[in-house]
């Protein structure tokens, strides 16, 4: 952010040129009452989903969830281009410069190669049976190699081919997508819901109910007496970066697991990203603000999709942030989160995430604000 009496000096094409004091900035000065801050970095959202905004009620359970989003994901291509276009436009007013999208298909490489934004494709593989995991991972590879192609005006796409989730995931694809990680970051929905743990600890639980109703074949799992965050993440060790999307059923050992030496490559990174208002829409909780910060973990932050969200606005995940922890959270540090950690987790900080000389991290304006914290009536407008 912009701290008071200070002038951002930038070029045509949004580039910092220097910060100075007011008083060194000279007469052709552009003043606005509110606060700058660089540019969003949403770091979890599922841009083909936007089609299915409002079609699945809140609350239901994160099983019952993805039963829906199974049966009802399909629609015609106009359909869904035209809701990802209005999902990426509401991202870019709202002051969102890049994403890291989920992707199952090719569907948004229309959309991607005329945007504004950034993106980190997360490309992403499913298969819970052993037995097909070679075919699976095969086939997101070709759906990478679609991405890889991919040409934009201003910048280069990153593109990564990442698991889904613990309970979508054999061991056997886990380790293709290791095999494949390194340099890379590394994204997966981790422990949603409190059934999550239960299937790997135990082997029951409302997952049984999503592979029957999916037809799936999940008799090569053996539960491994542990949490699920605890059983798969050895077999992430050689990604640059782990994102750890969700965390609402995270705890203290699961945190001290991942700090774990033996458990990590040398310079591996963790990131935890938090989705408020998806885990409200979803499940109806929060996850543990105060145990990450407690644990100095790297938090950024994410929207998830129109499935599961009223909006992919980035500043409305901030007000539900300040609002589930009761205002204890320092504006500050919050941006932090919504900026510069995030930028640092889809590797794109030597350009977005902060005002220093060089980068190009657009320029955002947070109004309604009172004593320099954000309140309800708060709006984020992007100024470049």
């Amino acid at each position: 952010m912009l701290h008071r009496n200070h002038v951002l000096i930038t070029d045509e094409q949004g580039f910092v040129e220097s910060i100075v004091e007011t008083k060194d900035a000279g007469d052709d000065v552009q003043y606005f009452k509110g606060m700058l801050t660089p540019g969003f970095i949403n770091c979890h959202c599922h841009l083909e989903l936007s089609h299915m905004k409002g079609k699945i009620p809140n609350r239901t359970g994160l099983v019952s969830f993805l039963i829906t989003v199974i049966q009802q994901r399909g629609s015609s291509p106009e359909e869904i281009f035209t809701a990802m276009r209005n999902a990426e436009q509401e991202l870019y007013n709202s002051g969102t410069v890049a994403v890291g999208d989920i992707c199952n298909t090719a569907d948004t490489i229309g959309l991607k190669q005329k945007s504004k934004l950034r993106y980190y494709n997360f490309i992403e593989s499913l298969g819970f049976s052993e037995s097909n995991a070679a075919q699976r991972f095969a086939f997101s590879n070709t759906v990478a190699d679609q991405f890889a192609q991919l040409q934009t005006t201003n910048h280069k796409p990153q593109t990564a081919i990442v698991p889904h989730a613990p309970y979508s995931v054999s061991k056997i694809l886990f380790k293709l997508i290791n095999e494949n990680a390194a340099g890379k970051t590394i994204a997966i929905h981790n422990q949603e819901t409190a059934a999550e743990d239960e299937l790997y600890k135990t082997g029951t639980g409302d997952f049984l109910r999503l592979y029957k109703s999916a037809g799936l074949d999940n008799s090569s799992f053996k539960p491994s007496g542990k949490s699920s965050l605890q059983t798969y993440f050895p077999l992430l060790n050689k990604a640059q970066n782990l994102l750890l999307v969700h965390n609402t059923c995270i705890s203290q050992e699961d945190i001290d697991f991942t700090n774990q030496p033996i458990n990590q490559s040398t310079n591996q990174q963790v990131f935890f990203c938090l989705c408020p208002n998806a885990n409200l829409y979803i499940e109806g909780r929060m996850p543990p603000f105060d145990l990450l910060r407690k644990n100095n973990c790297n938090i950024v932050i994410g929207t998830d999709s129109y499935a599961s969200n009223w909006s992919l606005n980035m500043l409305d995940e901030i007000k539900r942030i300040q609002h589930e922890s009761a205002f204890t959270i320092a504006t500050e540090e919050i941006l932090k989160w919504a900026t510069i950690n995030g930028a640092t987790a889809l590797q794109m900080n030597e350009t977005l995430g902060s005002f220093e000389k060089g980068k190009q991290p657009g320029v955002v304006l947070i109004d309604e604000m009172v004593n320099q914290h954000i309140t309800a009536k708060s709006t984020a407008e992007r100024l470049l």
